[in-house]
């Protein structure tokens, strides 16, 4: 089948199950009942495109499908950031009751973090390899010091906690949404100019290089706009740990291509359908019992387990 009709056939499951999820059990509060729901659809295209593009990115920069972007520690920031604020200025604090300068600390700290990070590594003359090592070592800190804390706090506020833990799409702010669309479209505008050469990076640096492609230099700025979109769709909503693993390796078992003009949409389209579909689950198989990360974190862990021992039987 032609790559195109795949990314035509997803896309159409995309709209279907859209259509499903904005449609089904409305009655008669059109006016009350599609504005929300659409927030909603608005803030699961942003959140599965964002990891879907970083992600991709990611294995094709480390050469490796069972990578995600939050092995570098973002996740365990992301909690590490929450449960501080609660521990030292309670829950309803400002920072905590005013999703805007929530957002703006959370994005802010996670970039921030990223930056200083690849700096330090990169003029050290560090690859990447020994980035994700640091990553895990500042993730398994980060997650300590956050359980630490999480002790420590009232019973009451370790809830607040809990849950930013998970993502949620039922809460989420019109201006937050509105904010993270314009920097979403200004980081994919500016990824645009480096995104050219990712069919040359996958095949490694060495063969990179000899193909005339500035590799460091292109890599350094791939690695910022990995750290954004993550920070953004993280603070937007919460981690969602195995969608990227999920939705990066079923868009290469399905368009089976290394053209990233393929399998970055491709992956794009999977981690909405995902996402929706676990959000209709959600709501109408579990009604609001569970959260989507849930769903989603037990089939990502479990198609992690299946790709090692898939990768096992083939060393």
């Amino acid at each position: 089948m032609p790559y195109k009709a795949r990314l035509g056939g997803l896309a159409a499951v995309a709209l279907g199950l859209i259509a499903v999820f904005m449609f089904i059990k409305v009655g008669s509060n059109w006016e009350y009942v599609l504005p929300r729901r659409g927030v909603k659809i608005a803030a699961i295209a942003l959140t599965g495109a964002a990891i879907a593009f970083s992600t991709m990115i990611f294995q094709t920069i480390t050469n490796n499908r069972i990578l995600t972007p939050s092995i570098i520690g973002l996740d365990s920031l992301y909690m590490l950031i929450q449960t501080f604020i609660i521990f030292i200025f309670g829950s309803m604090s400002f920072t905590m009751v005013n999703k805007n300068v929530n957002f703006a600390i959370s994005v802010g700290l996670m970039v921030l973090f990223s930056m200083l990070l690849y700096q330090f590594l990169f003029k050290q003359g560090r690859n990447i390899y020994f980035l994700l090592l640091v990553g895990i070592i500042f993730g398994t800190f980060f997650g300590s010091v956050s359980t630490f804390m999480q002790v420590l706090i009232d019973p009451n506020e370790f809830t607040i906690v809990q849950d930013r833990m998970f993502a949620s799409f039922n809460n989420v702010n019109t201006d937050l949404l509105t904010a993270a669309v314009i920097l979403m479209g200004v980081t994919v505008g500016y990824s645009l100019r480096f995104t050219k050469y990712l069919d040359v990076i996958s095949l490694g640096r060495d063969h990179a290089v000899n193909l005339g492609v500035d590799y460091d230099r292109v890599v350094k700025r791939l690695l910022v706009v990995i750290a954004v979109l993550i920070s953004l769709s993280t603070a937007l909503v919460g981690p969602i740990t195995f969608l990227g693993l999920l939705v990066a390796n079923v868009a290469h078992q399905f368009m089976r291509t290394y053209r990233h003009r393929f399998l970055i949409p491709g992956s794009m389209l999977i981690s909405i359908i995902a996402l929706v579909g676990g959000q209709l689950i959600v709501e109408r198989v579990f009604t609001f019992s569970t959260t989507v990360s849930v769903i989603i974190n037990l089939t990502g862990g479990v198609y992690f387990l299946y790709l090692l021992l898939r990768e096992s039987k083939s060393w």
